[in-house]
């Protein structure tokens, strides 16, 4: 049975019953009427026996104390790919950082785009656009994840970031959130679709990790069950997933502070909040 029509569910004013892993969307499957929830999908395949490269390398993986950090707790992170295919390369290299990001701590929910509308202001109460918009609320930081295509990111994935508002009245909702970027490629290594990807970070105002992820030849590096195979690419994304985790962790206690801007305070003593962009247009149509 569909929870679309329990707006409450997904839109996330009840932060806390939103992170409560009794909620719904906390599941390895996505419900198949409006594609909601699944956000523990990266599980699935341990459950049904995936031999896990992950848990034998455990040892040589870095674990950090967020207890004892000035976080005091475990980040939370948001991790988007950006391709419907049923056999994608971008939600398989997801599904992998997703599983790292869990070994080192962290608490960890990924992002169906199935059943996203592409961007269109009419469509603000749709239950895709509420889901997402309330876990990047949740969340500490983001992965994003594309494919390559034509030299750029994918639609799929630039859609989903187009949904995720610069600001929602007094409310930026990824200001100061932090991101890692990485990209799968059908052919030769590039880093096209990363670069666009950070260019996208900056404008969202996210700080970016400085490591990133490139997997050349995608098809090549994953087995039938969509496992990475051992190769310079996995490492590579046990780097950046290892980075990404203290990374996050280091800057959330200082998020605040760093994001105090002059121009927004001094737009919220005036206005009484910031502004959304139609706020500003009206107000300007006006004068």
């Amino acid at each position: 049975m569909s929870n679309a029509l329990d707006v409450n569910l997904w839109n996330g004013d009840d932060m806390q019953a939103f992170a409560d892993t009794e909620h719904v969307g906390y599941s390895v499957e996505s419900n198949p009427d409006d594609f909601t929830g699944g956000w523990l999908a990266h599980r699935k395949q341990l459950e049904d026996g995936s031999e896990d490269w992950i848990a034998k390398e455990a040892d040589m993986i870095t674990k950090f104390d967020y207890e004892n950090m000035p976080i005091g707790r475990a980040p939370k992170l948001l991790v988007l790919y950006g391709s419907l295919r049923a056999s994608s390369f971008s939600r398989k290299m997801a599904y992998e950082v997703a599983r790292l990001l869990e070994l080192l701590g962290c608490d960890v929910r990924v992002y169906n785009p199935n059943g996203l509308p592409p961007r269109d202001p009419t469509l603000e109460t749709h239950i895709k656009v509420l889901e997402l918009r309330a876990l990047t609320q949740w969340s500490d930081g983001h992965v994003w994840g594309s494919p390559e295509m034509h030299g750029t990111i994918t639609g799929v994935f630039k859609n989903q970031i187009d949904w995720i508002p610069l600001n929602t009245g007094s409310v930026r909702p990824t200001q100061g959130k932090t991101c890692l970027v990485a990209q799968v490629n059908g052919g030769s290594q590039s880093f096209n679709a990363g670069n666009a990807l950070r260019q996208l970070a900056r404008w969202m105002r996210m700080p970016c990790c400085t490591n990133q992820s490139s997997v050349a030849k995608a098809w090549q590096e994953f087995d039938e069950s969509g496992r990475m195979k051992d190769s310079g690419f996995r490492d590579r994304l046990v780097d950046c997933a290892e980075e990404f985790a203290k990374f996050t962790a280091v800057m959330v206690p200082v998020s605040d502070d760093l994001t105090n801007r002059y121009s927004e305070r001094k737009e919220k003593m005036i206005e009484g909040n910031l502004l959304t962009q139609a706020e500003k247009e009206e107000r300007k149509g006006k004068s």
